[in-house]
């Protein structure tokens, strides 16, 4: 017999302590490149989703989710086990639940309430939980529009920024094509992050949905190599970059030359076409087995590559962070209900990683090969101007032995191909592409728009979704005169 639950009691964040979703056995996860994420309960989750308050003000909603999702209602819609209706509300302001349910870094989670004196409600576990009760349940169906308004139009990217454009565009009843240069779409999210953070078939599935409501998905084309950006300027009404922020920060020090080292973005793609079954030749394979493996950049893409490397097989994995170690908890200067700035760990971490902070690469040593690495440590300090200053602490160099380095400090701007250079798009001062609104808009050119991190530059999936919503209501305004 189900559980009745009983009216939800105002004081369950008190008594209910917060239970995120487990993480599977680190010694099983690492043998696979499955989720690593357990499965989850649901009358758990129900009984999460009731230590939410139901803010009169809820900042996880207004100030915390940038698609300014619907928190509170569906929290209390999944409490009271009426899980298609909190489908419904969720899909309201999110195209695809069930990867920032997966991927995402819960902005809303610092926003919640509970965050200033108790722990947080498990808001990005219990949207995942809905989204796939929908999938689960044959609740999520194609949305096919019943007008169309014989409008054309291009979405080049197909990241999170344009499958959210392109969804929405084609709902609008305009007609959309998504070209995509890789075998597949889903750009960095296909790319870019691991299968144990999420999974390919979630990806696809969403993709066949947008299929039958109509996009078209056209793969292995290059814009400007294998079609001209002039042929879609002529072909369309209207055309959208979401190519998102993809030229990666090099290192360009002494021995940089040598073998053994990768751009993380090349090392991530290789592991996720191998994942997918796709052979590599040998003299092209990168691979940690074996390997003493050094990873250069503290963030989110580090700790991806981390983790990949151990599965492979490496021997050691470390990791290197030029900034400061953060701290245990909130900084003094991320308040609440600002995105703490406080030390994560990861589930990549979590398998065995040396963390390193402070520290600064000076240059590579080895025969054709890299074999060591030259580093020393750094402090941050105050100069006369008050600006903070990277500052070498002199007698602190060492000698760090890896036979594979991954770069992974980040991204500099959007690159400037040949449908950029040769479109006469306006860059701005960072080199991404100029529109007239923060995050999307419209460019200098005629008829062309651009959204996401190709405009805003690196950014989360959260943030790229909520622009490519925000630019196709802009090209669905300006195609219909309003």
């Amino acid at each position: 017999m189900a559980k009745v639950f009983k009216p939800k009691n105002i004081n369950n964040f008190k008594t209910i302590k917060r239970s995120p979703i487990k993480y599977r056995n680190v010694e099983k996860r690492i043998k696979d490149y499955k989720d690593v994420m357990e499965e989850w309960g649901l009358e758990e989750i129900r009984l999460q989703a009731s230590r939410c308050q139901n803010c009169g003000v809820p900042f996880c909603h207004g100030y915390g989710c940038p698609i300014s999702n619907y928190i509170p209602d569906w929290n209390e819609l999944v409490y009271n086990g009426k899980w298609q209706e909190a489908l419904e509300l969720l899909h309201k302001t999110n195209n695809f639940p069930e990867i920032t349910g997966r991927v995402c870094p819960a902005l809303c989670e610092e926003a919640c309430t509970l965050n200033m004196n108790f722990e947080s409600v498990t808001i990005r576990n219990i949207e995942l939980a809905i989204v796939e009760e929908g999938f689960k349940n044959g609740w999520i169906k194609p949305v096919i529009p019943k007008v169309r308004t014989g409008k054309k139009i291009a979405v080049i990217g197909s990241g999170p920024a344009g499958l959210a454009a392109s969804m929405d565009l084609n709902r609008m009843g305009h007609s959309v094509t998504l070209f995509e240069r890789d075998k597949k779409a889903g750009g960095f999210l296909r790319y870019g992050i691991p299968d144990f953070k999420l999974e390919k078939w979630i990806i696809d599935r969403r993709l066949q949905q947008m299929i039958m409501e109509g996009v078209e998905i056209k793969t292995d084309i290059t814009v400007g190599k294998d079609i001209s950006l002039q042929y879609l300027q002529k072909e369309y009404d209207a055309i959208l970059f979401t190519i998102g922020c993809r030229e990666p920060r090099d290192l360009r020090i002494e021995g940089r030359e040598l073998e053994g080292i990768y751009l993380a973005t090349e090392y991530l793609k290789q592991s996720n076409e191998k994942v997918s079954g796709i052979k590599i030749d040998d003299d092209k394979l990168i691979t940690a087995k074996g390997k003493n493996v050094l990873v250069i950049g503290g963030g989110d893409t580090g700790a991806d590559c981390v983790g990949t490397a151990i599965r492979e097989g490496a021997l050691s994995v470390s990791q290197w962070e030029i900034l400061p170690k953060p701290p245990e908890k909130r900084a003094f200067e991320t308040p609440w209900p600002m995105f703490a700035k406080k030390l994560r760990t990861s589930t990549s971490h979590e398998e065995g990683c040396d963390r390193r902070w402070l520290i600064s690469t000076k240059k590579f040593i080895g025969n054709k090969r890299v074999e060591k690495v030259v580093a020393e440590e750094v402090e941050w300090v105050v100069d006369e101007t008050g600006k903070l200053v990277m500052k070498i602490k002199e007698g602190t160099e060492f000698e760090h032995k890896a036979e594979l380095v991954l770069l992974a400090m980040g991204f500099v701007h959007t690159e400037h191909s040949n449908i950029i250079t040769e479109s006469n798009i306006e860059l701005d001062k960072m080199g991404n592409i100029k529109t007239d609104n923060y995050g999307y808009g419209r460019t200098n050119v005629q008829k062309i728009y651009a959204a996401g991190d190709s405009v805003r530059g690196p950014s989360l999936v959260v943030w790229a979704i909520h622009y490519g919503k925000m630019v196709a209501s802009l090209i669905d305004r300006d195609l219909k005169g309003i």
